[in-house]
């Protein structure tokens, strides 16, 4: 968690803007029995994170949340009142996993919302879902429309799991580029289903799906693949990593090509010379569907630390590079 934390300052000041969430974890990452002592470091980790003066001082913002454990484990309270208790101030969001309805995250944010103390927070915390039983895939939609989601996670490992051996283990990876036969979680009729469902219930509600993590560590460019096809074929718009190897691969897979953004750039720019009336670019016709489309182009280049042209990046940020 500490280097994770180093990185993401590191890669903050290098990319003039924070590029990647870090979630402290009080679930997997704790050991048996010291469930308490790992939600306390994740207190102390949260709190020096927010007071860093280097990053303080240099306008940049960072992004630390923590993951509890699920609602109906017996740590979670405990969780709950050390974490949100002595750290609300400095979270970004609270992920809860092993959601498995609505039910559940009415529960988790009327925990949460009792933890906060007078004074901590001026706004409410997000809550970031994680999804990983086909119950609760099932139910992505009505998950996803609650107010206080932000974002909705895909639990792969934990998905095939809870099958019983009937997806096969090849779902939990990803095969080779010469393999077209193996089930992997790219291919298989039941994962997919529900990479896609969860999808599509983000956007339909308008919040963020966050693609699961690649297990092979090291392999950069099954990660960057993997977080290529995540994006492009089943549209999501973030990815997990669970080693600082996978995070520029998946950086670079998410970010929008040098000519996908010079010709976002110049649409929007043209467009609102335009008043935002319909304009015709490279003789193709594009009106406000479109131009927001390319709007999120843009948005998504600022967002991964890309070089936006002059003439739209005071759209976003004056620390644009």
């Amino acid at each position: 968690m500490v280097k994770s934390l180093q990185l993401q300052a590191d890669m903050a000041q290098e990319f003039g803007v924070s590029v990647f969430d870090v979630t402290l974890d009080c679930e997997d990452g704790a050991p048996v029995g010291g469930e308490r002592d790992q939600a306390n470091m994740v207190v102390a980790l949260a709190n020096s994170a927010y007071s860093a003066p280097q990053l303080i001082a240099n306008g940049l913002r960072r992004r630390v949340g923590t993951r509890l454990h699920a609602v109906d484990h017996l740590s979670f309270a405990a969780d709950v009142d050390i974490v949100v208790g002595g750290a609300a101030q400095a979270l970004s969001y609270i992920m809860v996993p092993k959601v498995e309805s609505l039910t559940d995250v009415e529960v988790a944010v009327a925990a949460i919302d009792a933890a906060v103390r007078p004074g901590q927070r001026t706004s409410e915390l997000p809550l970031h879902v994680l999804i990983e039983s086909p119950a609760a895939a099932h139910r992505a939609f009505e998950i996803a429309a609650h107010p206080r989601v932000q974002s909705v996670s895909f639990g792969l490992m934990d998905f095939v799991s809870s099958h019983a051996g009937a997806i096969p283990h090849s779902a939990m990876g990803v095969r080779d580029v010469q393999d077209d036969v193996t089930l992997d979680q790219f291919h298989h009729p039941l994962v997919v289903r529900a990479k896609l469902d969860i999808a599509s219930a983000c956007h339909a509600a308008g919040k963020v799906p966050s693609h699961c993590v690649v297990t092979e560590l090291r392999d950069t460019g099954v990660v960057e693949r993997s977080a290529h096809m995540a994006a492009a074929s089943f549209g999501y718009t973030r990815m997990w990593s669970i080693h600082p190897s996978q995070i520029r691969p998946i950086l670079r897979a998410f970010t929008p090509s040098v000519a996908a953004i010079d010709l976002a750039a110049r649409i929007v720019e043209q467009a609102s010379a335009a008043d935002w009336a319909p304009i015709a670019v490279d003789g193709k016709l594009h009106d406000r569907a479109s131009f927001r489309y390319f709007w999120q182009v843009l948005e998504r280049a600022y967002q991964t630390g890309c070089t936006i042209p002059k003439p739209v990046r005071l759209y976003f940020s004056s620390r644009v590079h």
